[in-house]
């Protein structure tokens, strides 16, 4: 049964039966209101990490996160994800590094110093993860942290819900521009796969490590890749890049 506080959150951010893809946004917003924190995101998840889809972030520096924990394989929401239990860490800069090399330090590098994550999941599913930043550290208070558990709640009922009108093909135009990057994703992992002969796993992989240290999205390399403008090969760089004609 949902708690009264979940069915508050939902009755706030879908009341004027507004469109369904800026559900997500409207969930990021309220919860940025409702809790001590500096940005919000929700993203989701699949069993084998995150998909690259970001469904709602509340500004630039929340985005950036969550594509750098999408890049890199690893972060709070990856954590949370595959373990079922919040992760938080209320000082980055304290263990931040240690627990995730890479991405502590790119997260402390673009100015968040603490990060909550919570998984969205349904029994054994892995649906998405909201995840909370903070610009200063310190820790989410009782009170917060009992909020941001109903809103991870309410964002669990959000995602099946626009799952559901996807499967149903009545899934609203903001949820478009997701979608394709995932399918992007997806297509330059199998050309990858026949261009260096290497596991689709191993091919990710290498799409993640190109856009982390070319400081790009993950989507945007595999837009190049499936508009063959970046070829992936052995030579000394690791891609050719090709001139558009």
């Amino acid at each position: 049964m949902r708690s009264p506080r979940v069915a508050e959150i939902l009755s706030m951010i879908g009341g004027d039966g507004g469109e369904q893809g800026v559900l997500p946004a409207r969930l990021g917003a309220e919860c940025l209101s409702a809790l001590s924190v500096s940005g919000v995101g929700v993203a989701l998840m699949t069993a084998d990490g995150p998909s690259g889809v970001v469904l709602a972030a509340t500004d630039g520096q929340a985005r950036q996160l969550e594509e750098l924990q999408f890049a890199l394989g690893e972060g709070p929401c990856v954590e949370a994800s595959g373990s079922g239990k919040p992760v938080l860490r209320p000082n980055l800069a304290a263990d931040g590094s240690a627990r995730w090399p890479r991405f502590g330090a790119a997260a402390l590098e673009a100015g968040v110093h603490a990060m909550f994550a919570f998984p969205l999941r349904v029994g054994a599913i892995r649906v998405g993860v909201l995840d909370l930043y903070r610009d200063t550290p310190g820790p989410l208070s009782a009170l917060e942290l009992a909020d941001a558990l109903a809103f991870a709640d309410a964002a669990t009922v959000v995602v099946l819900h626009l799952q559901e009108h996807d499967e149903h093909g009545d899934v609203d135009t903001a949820l478009t521009g997701p979608i394709e990057s995932q399918a992007h994703v997806h297509q330059a992992t199998g050309m990858i796969t026949i261009q260096l002969g290497i596991s689709l796993a191993e091919a990710l992989l290498r799409l993640r490590t190109h856009a982390y240290a070319a400081r790009r999205t993950v989507s945007a390399v595999a837009a190049d890749v499936v508009g063959r403008r970046l070829h992936f090969d052995e030579s000394e760089s690791g891609t050719t890049r090709h001139a558009q004609s």
